[in-house]
This record gives C-alpha cells, structure tokens and sequence, in this order.
C-alpha cells in the first residue's frame, strides 16, 4: 500500500513563500517520477510541477514558471514544491503524485498511480 501524504500549507501573504513536503512510504519514491497538481474551487484540477525520478531532470507549468521549483531528496522518499512570490491565483488544494514510470513527467493524471489527500494553500491579497 503507497501513501503519499502533504504537508506545508497553510495561509500566507501575497509575494510570499512556502514549501510544501511529500512523504512517500510504501514504495521506493526513489523508482518513479513524481508530480505536484492544485486543484482550486471551481476549476479543473491543473498540473504544476514533476520531476523524473533521479531529480535530474524537471518541467514546470507556465502559470509558476520562474517561481516553483519542485525537487526530490530520494534517501529521505520526500519530494518538495518550493513556492516563492506566491499570489492569490495559488490558492488551492495541492496534491502530490507518484507517476506509474520513471519518466512521465506530463500533466495527464491518469498517469499518475497514487495520489496524497491534499493540503491548503491560501494567499491573500
């Protein structure tokens, strides 16, 4: 059984930062590409970030481009989502996934096996 579970929401300011975890037990994190995907009320779940499993290699949504920076420390199975000059538009559930391969690095979530439950984002203005 994989679990993937968040943690580093929370409420900040409009032009700050957070840093989001993804804690991986269950199956080596280190075997597969991983994907960060925000999902805000009203809207379509929408990709942001992956990363493909040795970490040498990323891709980035161009509504964050320049501001996150997904990363992945394999010996601790966590990847992070550093989230910098956030603005209210960020304000979303963020969700981590393990793709099925270790090279899909793409926005389509059927490629993604498992799923985390989420944690809250809120920047305010």
């Amino acid at each position: 059984q994989v679990q993937l579970v968040e943690s580093g929401g929370g409420l900040v300011q409009a032009g700050g930062s957070l840093r989001l975890s993804c804690a991986a037990s269950g199956r080596t994190l280190s075997s597969y590409s991983m994907g960060w995907f925000r999902h805000a009320p009203g809207k379509e779940r929408e990709f942001v970030a992956a990363i493909k499993w040795s970490g040498g290699s990323t891709t980035s949504a161009d509504s964050v481009k320049g501001r996150f920076t997904v990363s992945r420390d394999n010996a601790k199975n966590t990847v992070y989502l550093q989230m910098n000059s956030l603005k209210p538009e960020d304000t979303a559930v963020y969700y981590c996934a393990q793709a099925g391969t270790r090279w899909y690095m793409g926005p389509r979530t059927d490629e993604y096996a498992y799923w985390g439950q989420g944690t809250q984002v809120t920047v305010s203005s």
